[in-house]
């Protein structure tokens, strides 16, 4: 993998790690449910008039949508503007790499191997470690939206993995119509007319200038641009070379937290921390085909398949 394509694998993870505080900005001043159905609106009028439908089955486009866009950012806006960190919050969410794997292996008969199951068990006693010293904090709610959250995009990535699109931004484009209508519906039953209308109202005061930017950013930078960059290396390189530096986004996500935010973790939280990243970066490792003698002389053990949902394009942020 050449330098320069390096240097724009670890950009893409700093945009995605620094879109954690452009949530939270915008989460200051809508409501977010309501933020959830207006961010994919957004994306999703020039995505209908611009791009080609992707070629792949809707069942698995719509399954994509309410997975990746709608049960990702439900649990993930309702659980940060409950409290949760904007820094452990992009922790919190890579425990959608061992639930993919559980998933997989559930729904599509995937084999676990070793490595994956110890990787897996791994990642979930970190996760443990975050919710009991967050519950202790404060509260569990906050942190079960999130990882709530991360099943979503679980869910996600295995309908994106089936719908084999040829173009997978197109996909993660057109992903974007789902969300508005239901995310809406539901903004409008369980914030209310009034909230909505508060905050549409005072919309255009300075105040809600760091929500528009915020929302600006997530949109531009942390899916157009970031997943355009993302699907452009992984065309040119195995996924078990690109994937792992997503492993970078909850580091930046932690420290640019602490640094504007004074968001400090707990020093559990960040043993916890290490114990996720580890893990899922064990279970998604690349590995050589293993020897085995047999009657019949030495061959190589089949592979299973390599862990593609983990490696998919991460437009979330």
């Amino acid at each position: 993998m050449p330098v320069r394509h390096i240097l724009l694998a670890v950009l893409v993870a700093t945009a995605w790690g620094v879109n954690f505080l452009a949530i939270h900005a915008s989460l200051q001043h809508f409501p977010p449910l309501f933020l959830v159905a207006l961010r994919f609106a957004l994306i999703a009028i020039p995505t209908i008039v611009l791009i080609p439908r992707p070629k792949v089955p809707a069942r698995y486009l719509i399954g994509y949508g309410l997975g990746f866009g709608t049960l990702q950012f439900l649990g993930l806006y309702l659980g940060m503007a409950a409290g949760f960190p904007a820094g452990l919050a992009s922790l919190v969410l890579q425990a959608s790499a061992p639930f993919t794997v559980i998933l997989a292996a559930l729904v599509l008969r995937e084999h676990l191997t070793p490595a994956r199951i110890i990787g897996v068990t791994v990642a979930v006693v970190g996760l443990a470690v975050v919710g009991v010293t967050r519950a202790q904090a404060t509260s569990w709610m906050p942190f079960l939206l999130v990882v709530f959250g991360a099943f979503g995009w679980a869910i996600g990535n295995l309908a994106s993995r089936q719908a084999k699109a040829p173009n997978p931004l197109h996909l993660t484009l057109w992903m974007s119509v789902v969300p508005p209508l239901p995310m809406l519906a539901l903004s409008l039953v369980v914030e209310g007319p009034a909230e909505i209308g508060q905050a549409l109202a005072t919309s255009l005061t300075s105040a809600a200038l760091p929500a528009w930017i915020g929302l600006a950013y997530t949109i531009l930078i942390g899916t157009v641009l970031g997943s355009g960059i993302w699907v452009w290396l992984m065309t040119r390189h195995p996924s078990s070379v690109v994937a792992p530096f997503s492993m970078l986004v909850p580091v930046v996500g932690i420290l640019t937290a602490w640094i504007v935010l004074g968001e400090r973790p707990a020093l559990l939280e960040l043993v916890g921390g290490v114990l996720v990243v580890g893990g899922v970066l064990w279970a998604v490792m690349p590995r050589r085909p293993r020897r085995v003698v047999t009657p019949f002389g030495e061959a190589v053990e089949p592979m299973p398949a390599p862990l593609d949902a983990r490696a998919g394009v991460r437009s979330k942020l």
